[in-house]
């Protein structure tokens, strides 16, 4: 599929002023820029974040009221509920929330929805059992700003709600005693861009500070806190860049029995935001979307080394189950669409028989990825059907969903990913309105972008290179590792792996060779031929390989030379 690359615009004087000032290369100074990132202080924060750059708790809407209550709570000992999510920012924020809350002497529950048969976020019943078992004051974690209905439910049964949240609220705000959302339209924080544990981080920072406590009661969170923060793909810059650097140097030393034996289970060499994201983050994740949520929170609150390494045996055998699911799925996806001129369609929407609720978003997100198309993925159960879509950049969902909402039972979500439900019988002509939709706003103009943050040659095909760029670590959402263009290689070897899979390809610069591997990429094996002079797009990384480090080019995209 051709793919538009999009160079940034750059002040070059900014470049060289910023290469100057902080004695780092140009190639770096470039990235920065990229990224926005040309004040001095924003630089140096930046490259050297420490725990003086958090920012004030108080400044959060309604943080004087969430500590104002929970100080009561404590002096009272009162026995408190959480209500958390089934993913790992919700798993994390009832963690660290939890142990902070329970070392101040309070008695600390939780509530987490069951993902497959209650769904995110607050519920009635639950509230209704949470008020049985005695509770008057609840703290959501990663939810709650938009349950009007459902705080005013638990305000009838005398419960008090704190909320704490880092979604989107609706034009309303739930009558809780205190709601602490950044994304409040009143909000004077200097950062939106928290995801909910941070949000819960600055609660306890904000009781710590109230109760006069010494700052590493709330700083030794952090390697929780950055747990969360990564694996929910929130910005990785100003607060969340502070939260993931320092936190990540503490999941090195961590003293959490559970992080530590998933650590040791998972095997990484290097603990960086990929371990976070493609490690720690799918084991945590795979016990909510198979529904056994609690063993994930369990993982982290224990203190029994045998306990944390049973969880973790059990963490792994849900995350090979919600793989095994999600081929099955996938699978089934492609074989269905196998006789589809895909030139020739907008979108997809696939529907099948008891496709398991908690995966079908990662395979919609797969197929979206593979035909930068629109994907809806449906479960069919008895007369209805749910599931999960994503979309492509430029092309918001959630409005397509709106303009044919006549067809839904229910849906929800944003520009980039949505649930929703229909009538089995609505299906085929929700399917062609989508459809129709779609084509209306020119879909097949929108080609897929990668973003070059520069140009690179031979002279940067070192260890140094790296490592400088490294400094950038962690990547992540708004901090994308760097993608640089080599021009006018000769490619000297090229062939497919994995049966075909990936690409393996060998390419000259003068005669000095570059190793470069394209994962998902070897149907490009055919067209090429050695000889041809090419132009490529790649991340630089480090190959270690019997205890030889060799300077590689992970590709992302390539092309003939002109």
């Amino acid at each position: 599929m051709k793919k538009k690359w999009e160079f940034y615009e750059t002040d070059e004087n900014k470049i060289n002023e910023i290469s100057e000032k902080h004695n780092i290369s140009k190639l770096l100074a470039r990235v920065l820029v990229n990224r926005k990132i040309t004040d001095d202080n924003d630089v140096n924060v930046f490259l050297n974040p420490t725990r003086n750059d958090f920012h004030d708790p108080y400044l959060m809407p309604d943080m004087k009221e969430a500590v104002d209550r929970i100080e009561i709570a404590i002096k009272n000992k009162e026995k408190i509920i959480i209500y958390g999510d089934y993913d790992v920012d919700g798993i994390t924020s009832i963690t660290v929330l939890k142990r902070f809350l329970e070392e101040r002497g309070l008695t600390v529950d939780y509530y987490i929805p069951n993902r497959l048969q209650e769904g995110y976020g607050l519920n009635k019943e639950a509230i209704k059992n949470i008020a049985e078992s005695g509770h008057k004051l609840m703290i959501t974690v990663d939810c709650g700003i938009s349950g009007i209905e459902e705080i005013e439910y638990s305000n009838s049964l005398g419960i008090e709600t704190i909320i704490t949240d880092h979604h989107e609220p609706l034009d309303d705000l739930p009558k809780a005693i205190a709601v602490v959302d950044t994304k409040r339209k009143d909000n004077q924080y200097p950062f939106r861009g928290l995801a909910g544990v941070g949000v819960v981080f600055k609660l306890i920072q904000a009781i710590a500070i109230r109760l006069n406590l010494d700052e590493k009661e709330y700083l030794k969170y952090l390697d929780i806190v950055c747990v969360g923060t990564i694996s929910d793909i929130v910005p990785l810059v100003d607060e969340n860049r502070v939260i993931a650097s320092l936190g990540l140097k503490l999941i090195q030393v961590t003293k959490n029995i559970g992080l530590k034996s998933l650590l040791k289970n998972i095997g990484y060499k290097n603990i960086n935001s990929t371990t976070v994201s493609f490690g720690i983050a799918p084991r945590i994740n795979a016990c909510g979307r198979m529904g056994f949520q609690e063993e994930a929170l369990e993982l982290f609150l224990t203190d029994n080394i045998v306990q944390a390494e049973v969880i973790t045996e059990k963490l792994n055998k849900y995350n090979i189950e919600r793989q095994e699911k999600e081929r099955k799925i996938f699978e089934e996806a492609m074989d269905a669409l196998k006789d589809i001129d895909m030139s020739k369609i907008n979108t997809i929407v696939l529907a099948g028989m008891g496709w398991h609720h908690g995966v079908i978003g990662i395979v919609a997100s797969k197929l979206t990825e593979k035909f930068f198309k629109p994907t809806i993925l449906l479960s069919l159960e008895d007369d209805i059907a749910k599931g999960s879509g994503r979309s492509i950049p430029g092309f918001d969902l959630h409005s397509a969903l709106c303009e044919n909402s006549k067809y839904l039972e229910k849906y929800g979500g944003h520009e980039m990913a949505i649930g929703l439900s229909l009538k089995k019988e609505n299906l085929e002509k929700f399917k062609q309105e989508f459809e129709r939709i779609a084509e209306e706003k020119n879909i097949k103009s929108i080609l897929p972008v990668i973003y070059v943050d520069g140009e690179i040659s031979l002279n940067d095909m070192n260890k140094e290179t790296v490592e400088e760029i490294n400094k950038l670590e962690p990547f992540g959402e708004a901090n994308k590792t760097p993608i640089f263009l080599y021009k006018n290689l000769k490619i000297d070897s090229i062939r497919a792996l994995s049966e075909g899979k990936h690409l393996k390809i060998t390419l000259k610069d003068n005669n000095y060779l570059i190793n470069a591997i394209g994962f998902n990429m070897g149907n490009l094996a055919e067209e090429y031929l050695i000889g041809d002079k090419v132009d490529i797009l790649g991340t630089l990384e480090v190959n270690s390989y019997n205890g030889i480090e060799t300077i590689q080019i992970n590709l992302k995209d390539i092309m003939k030379s002109i």
